[in-house]
């Protein structure tokens, strides 16, 4: 996943202002970025997609299965919404049951995440802006 995830974030930095938050899972990723080119972070994604699918399917010896099967993108909306999604991505593999903490990921924003707000405040936004339903059937 390391080579993966170096290639997501190049093509992230290449066309958005600002990466909020990531991850990075066995079978799927989520990121919140700022960006003022869609189109062209869509087709970079979708190269990027194409590549390792390529990749992948040549080390399993699996010529022509799909790999990825859709990209979602949502607006945020507001400062709730915003911090929200940054929970959801970083809790993430812990909804997985990959890690029990959600800094204890190497894939992910979080640990970077922590260190640059403190886990005071980290603390005070979970209590302020709880999950609760956000997320429901995205990745089930």
């Amino acid at each position: 996943m390391n080579g993966f995830a170096a290639d997501l974030l190049t093509a992230l930095q290449a066309h958005t202002s600002r990466i909020d938050a990531w991850v990075i899972l066995p079978n799927h990723y989520h990121v919140v970025v700022l960006t003022e080119a869609f189109p062209a972070l869509l087709h970079e994604l979708g190269l990027l997609h194409g590549r390792c699918s390529f990749r992948w399917n040549r080390e399993d010896r699996a010529r022509g299965r799909k790999v990825w099967f859709n990209l979602l993108e949502r607006a945020i909306t507001g400062d709730a919404h915003h911090v929200r999604a940054i929970h959801y991505i970083h809790h993430n593999p812990v909804k997985h049951g990959l890690v029990k903490k959600w800094d204890q990921w190497q894939w992910s924003s979080a640990a970077e995440y922590l260190r640059a707000i403190g886990r005071t405040e980290a603390e005070r936004r979970w209590r302020e802006y709880p999950l609760l339903d956000f997320g429901r059937g995205w990745d089930d």
